[in-house]
């Protein structure tokens, strides 16, 4: 509350949310929007990047533009794909749209939110122009077992005990996303109960797991 709240007398700030998927940084502008009681634009890579020269920039300008003439919160997805480090660039277009993209933000007069799962890489003029780089991470132990409570009350079952709530807690890389990945579930495969969500929440976990695995050869 205390950004929103700084944000809001200030109107306007740069904000570089970073951290992995499903950690809640969307969702988190989303929030900060309402917070603000302002309108919320949201930009992807896929609405601004274009194959056609120069037209990324123009896409990137637009953006901007829309959100000043909205007063508008603007968002930007995966921003890490607009502001790699200039110095490992080995096209011209490439230090092109980190050039587009500060000129942007520094004349953006409004609330400007940026997200990225990828923070290594991303060009070191970029980062100094955000004045805050706030930081999401995986879900401590209380938090996990607090959002399935709050889950078991929004699908009506009955509320964790505590050894749901110590197995949810000792689950690896839990994310927000998750949980809201069970509930989707839950529409066409039922969960009756608090032990049922922590099941699909561990096969979510262990799905991050067997990512991290490397792939090796057998001698």
């Amino acid at each position: 509350m205390q950004i929103a709240d700084g944000l809001k007398a200030a109107k306007s700030g740069r904000l570089c949310l970073f951290g992995p998927p499903g950690t809640g940084k969307t969702a988190y502008g989303r929030w900060l929007a309402d917070q603000l009681g302002v309108p919320l634009v949201v930009k992807r890579v896929s609405d601004l990047m274009s194959k056609w020269v120069g037209e990324s920039e123009h896409n990137i300008a637009k953006a901007f533009r829309e959100a000043e003439a909205q007063g508008a919160l603007l968002l930007i997805d995966e921003v890490d794909s607009f502001l790699r480090d200039r110095r490992s660039a080995e096209r011209s277009w490439e230090a092109s749209l980190v050039n587009e993209m500060l000129t942007q933000m520094e004349s953006f007069n409004g609330v400007f939110v940026a997200s990225t799962n990828l923070m290594e890489g991303i060009d070191q003029a970029a980062l100094r122009r955000f004045d805050l780089k706030v930081k999401f991470d995986f879900l401590q132990p209380t938090q996990a077992a607090s959002l399935l409570q709050r889950c078991c009350v929004s699908l009506a079952i009955a509320a964790p005990d505590s050894a749901d709530c110590g197995r949810v807690g000792r689950l690896q890389q839990l994310t927000p996303g998750d949980f809201a990945t069970a509930m989707r579930q839950h529409k066409f495969r039922p969960l009756t109960s608090a032990a049922m969500m922590v099941k699909a929440l561990a096969a979510e976990s262990a799905g991050k797991e067997r990512g991290r695995t490397p792939i090796g050869f057998i001698h």
